[in-house]
C-alpha cells in the first residue's frame, strides 16, 4: 500500500514539473512573471531543468539512482522557487506550489 503511494506521488510529482516546463518553455504568463521575479534570464533553463527532472522522475520508475538524482535536484530548485518569491515578498499561500512539489 505505501509502495502504490509512493509511486503515486512519483507519478504526479514527475506529471507536475513535465507541465511547468512546458509553460516556462512557451508560456507567455510565464514570462511576465519570470519578469516580476526579476528572473527573465532563468526561464529557459528552469523550464528544461523542470522538464529533465520530471522525466528523471518518471525514469526513476525504473531506477533508483536516476530518481534520487533528478529528486534531490528538483528540490534544490523548488528552494530557489521559494526564495524568489520571498524575495519579491509574495503572500504566503503562492508560495504553497513550490512548497508542495518540494515535499512530494
Amino acid at each position: 500500500m505505501l509502495e502504490r503511494l509512493l509511486t503515486a506521488l512519483q507519478l504526479l510529482s514527475a506529471v507536475s514539473f513535465l507541465y511547468y516546463g512546458v509553460l516556462c518553455l512557451v508560456s507567455a504568463d510565464m514570462v511576465r512573471e519570470f519578469e516580476r521575479y526579476r528572473l527573465a534570464k532563468y526561464r529557459r533553463v528552469t523550464g528544461v531543468l523542470e522538464l529533465s527532472g520530471g522525466l528523471g522522475q518518471l525514469l526513476g520508475l525504473y531506477s533508483a539512482p536516476l530518481l534520487l538524482a533528478s529528486s534531490a535536484g528538483l528540490a534544490v530548485l523548488m528552494i530557489c522557487g521559494i526564495w524568489a518569491r520571498a524575495r519579491i515578498q509574495d503572500p504566503w499561500y503562492l508560495f504553497l506550489p513550490a512548497f508542495v512539489l518540494f515535499v512530494v
